[in-house]
């Protein structure tokens, strides 16, 4: 909720009231989008993920000997693995040693040894580390001894470098259920510290405490336990692996998962504290029963303020109590949100002294903002009085704007370039959160005005006290008639819906309604912001997005990107062989590969496959695809269309110049498959 408008707007006409409103946020909106266009119009790119900097042997080469060892250097400092690095022969089998290390102690390289006596031919290298900021990354390369041959090496034996499906799954509900517990403890514990102290000792409160501690704790053992086959790629079964855990917690993630649950251990004693000193009622001031209605008189005016005095010093506990919890929690909450920040994005890349401070502000808002809406609903449910709702309104309203601004910035330092906002993963996923966000900001105006009409109605803004509940004496409390017990269940139940019901009048119910479709809104940002805190932000995307505009023609503007327009003697032509192994007539041929007008832009692709003879041959099954390994660009696959047997044709873009390798994949059986290559130059 935002900020409460004054009871005063309750009486304007609601036309007055809406035509007032649109300019407000076309102003507000207007602002951010200025703010927003001034920070990434001259924004670089933001460093994070690892990407390969550079192999020995290089990408694609070729080399007369067979090296000692393969070594892979990093864009930044990576973790690795007894598996990071694997090196598999033509026919799919490894040759490395295996259990690589850093070479000469550079924490940003990987460099595994290789067999003695190895034969000439193509090699294929599959690498997989743990970046600086906790996110895993992996690929593939090859290199040749001798001369460059055939591989049988398919994504089977490459698998290795994705994450299995049902382990990203959970591991990413993980991260998500974390960051919707944290939201919850600190938002409902700053809730009652701030707006409603009384709170600690009802037990729907307690109860969302307790959940927000509990789902925390489990999902910080999950996310620790499913680290380890995250990282490599491996199953479900790997996540009781202590060995994998117990490297899980050598890593920066690990250590900042290990502090997490120290801190929680922390949080449950602060919680213990919280609800035994703000669930007690104060004790009453002596000498308050005297008549207020009596006559004023001078010893009356004393009386007045001896009573207050009294008053102050039996709420000064309390008072004093709220302040050192306030503290308490306050050192909490910021340790709490270093243990994502300082693992995450914001820990590398530009600006690192200022981007975590600036993330460990915008979750504990985020927090703030979340966790009071829920504890706002429960709040509402127990008949909370307006002067509650409007401290919250007050909080929410800060909590937004320190979102906003410390938003603007991580989206600056993430995306780089406007182009980044459509054409990568995480500037989507932006949009998409901020699409969420607007979504709560406009439900949160309806809640203000639910609160305006809420405090423009004395009636209704007063707290609805708490129903005491009888309990059964006597025969009555130990009857064995069982009609009995339960009509006197239903009494009791009774009695204790009775404050909420007096309390849900037509205002107080739409406004939990309002408050209530915000929080789900809620649930949908923290599922966003877990799959962007999952997505690397783009670079080497705007970069080629750049190269690939400026191969259009001028004038074209934002249109979609022309077609290949072929030119006579811009023709260039490989010839692929290539032999699956199999037994049918159309194991054994030449792939050959032709591209005009071989230049960065749009190409038109032609593929035929002839057999031993020089026939066209069909298969079952191939895919093209091309690599820039000197940028880590691709593979970018081409969508092809059969024109006859054995030929098919396509278009692709090859958005920037150098050393560029067209792979051919075919299968000519259920279980012959085979993947040629060829090196090609571009500009």
């Amino acid at each position: 909720m935002e900020k409460a408008a004054h009871p005063r707007s309750a009486s304007r006409p609601p036309a007055a009231r809406r035509r007032s409103v649109a300019p407000r946020i076309a102003a507000a909106l207007g602002t951010l989008g200025a703010l927003l266009a001034l920070m990434l119009a001259g924004a670089a790119p933001a460093s994070a993920h690892a990407t390969l900097d550079s192999t020995d042997p290089a990408q694609n080469s070729v080399v007369a000997t067979a090296p000692p060892a393969v070594t892979l250097t990093f864009s930044e400092t990576v973790s690795l693995s007894s598996d990071s690095v694997r090196v598999l022969d033509p026919a799919g089998k490894a040759v490395d040693t295996g259990n690589p290390g850093h070479a000469d102690g550079k924490g940003n390289t990987a460099r595994v040894g290789l067999n003695s006596g190895l034969a000439n031919g193509t090699y294929t290298v599959a690498w997989r580390a743990v970046s600086e900021d906790s996110h895993p990354v992996g690929g593939a390369f090859t290199f040749s001894i001798g001369a460059p041959s055939d591989t049988s090496v398919s994504a089977t034996a490459l698998q290795g470098a994705k994450a299995d499906d049902l382990v990203a799954a959970l591991y990413g509900t993980g991260r998500t259920v974390a960051y919707a517990a944290f939201a919850l403890l600190a938002g409902v514990a700053a809730f009652v510290l701030v707006c409603w102290p009384a709170g600690a000792a009802r037990r729907p409160v307690q109860r969302l405490l307790m959940t927000g501690w509990t789902a925390l704790l489990a999902s910080t053992v999950a996310v620790l336990m499913l680290r380890g086959p995250y990282e490599r790629g491996s199953g479900i079964g790997q996540a009781l692996d202590l060995s994998l855990v117990r490297a899980t917690l050598d890593e920066r993630i690990g250590t900042a998962l290990a502090a997490r649950l120290l801190l929680l251990a922390a949080a449950g004693i602060f919680l213990s504290l919280l609800v035994g000193q703000l669930g007690q009622p104060p004790k009453p001031a002596a000498g308050t029963g005297s008549d207020p209605s009596a006559e004023p008189h001078d010893d009356d005016t004393e009386a007045a303020e001896l009573r207050e005095l009294e008053q102050r010093a039996a709420e000064r506990p309390q008072r004093e109590a709220r302040i050192g919890l306030g503290v308490a929690g306050l050192v909490l909450a910021v340790a709490l949100s270093a243990t994502w920040v300082g693992a995450d994005h914001a820990s590398v890349g530009i600006q690192v002294w200022l981007a975590l401070p600036f993330g460990i502000l915008h979750l504990i808002a985020m927090a703030l903002w979340l966790g009071g809406l829920a504890s706002l609903l429960v709040a509402l449910r127990e008949g909370v009085g307006a002067e509650v709702v409007d401290r919250f309104s007050r909080i929410a309203f800060g909590s937004v704007a320190v979102l906003a601004v410390t938003g603007v910035y991580q989206s600056w330092r993430g995306l780089g370039s406007w182009s980044a906002l459509t054409g990568t993963e995480y500037g989507k996923l932006l949009l998409v959160k901020s699409g969420c966000v607007v979504v709560m900001l406009g439900v949160a105006w309806i809640s203000r005005s639910w609160l305006a009409r809420l405090r423009s109605a004395p009636a209704e803004a007063a707290e609805v006290e708490r129903a005491e509940v009888p309990e059964p004496v006597g025969a009555a409390a130990h009857s064995e008639d069982p009609v009995r017990r339960a009509q006197l269940e239903r009494q009791r139940a009774a009695a204790r819906t009775a404050g909420r019901e007096r309390g849900l009048t037509p205002t107080r119910a739409g406004l939990r309604r309002s408050v209530l479709v915000e929080a789900l809104v809620a649930v949908a940002v923290l599922v966003v912001t877990t799959m962007l805190t999952n997505s690397p932000p783009g670079r080497v995307a705007g970069e080629v997005r750049a190269a690939g505009s400026g191969a259009t023609a001028p004038g074209a503007g934002n249109s979609a990107p022309a077609a290949p327009q072929t030119e006579p003697g811009r023709t260039v032509e490989l010839k692929l062989p290539y032999d699956t192994k199999g037994r049918t007539p159309n194991a054994k041929g030449t792939a050959t590969v032709t591209l005009n007008p071989a230049r960065t832009g749009p190409n038109e692709v032609q593929l035929a496959l002839d057999g031993a003879d020089g026939k066209p041959v069909d298969v079952p099954e191939v895919q093209l695809a091309f690599t820039l390994p000197d940028r880590d660009l691709g593979p970018l696959p081409v969508a092809l269309t059969a024109a006859g047997t054995g030929r098919w044709s396509g278009t692709t873009q090859l958005p920037l110049a150098g050393t560029w390798v067209v792979s051919v994949q075919i299968r000519s059986s259920d279980i012959d498959q085979t993947t040629p290559t060829q090196q090609f130059k571009i500009g």
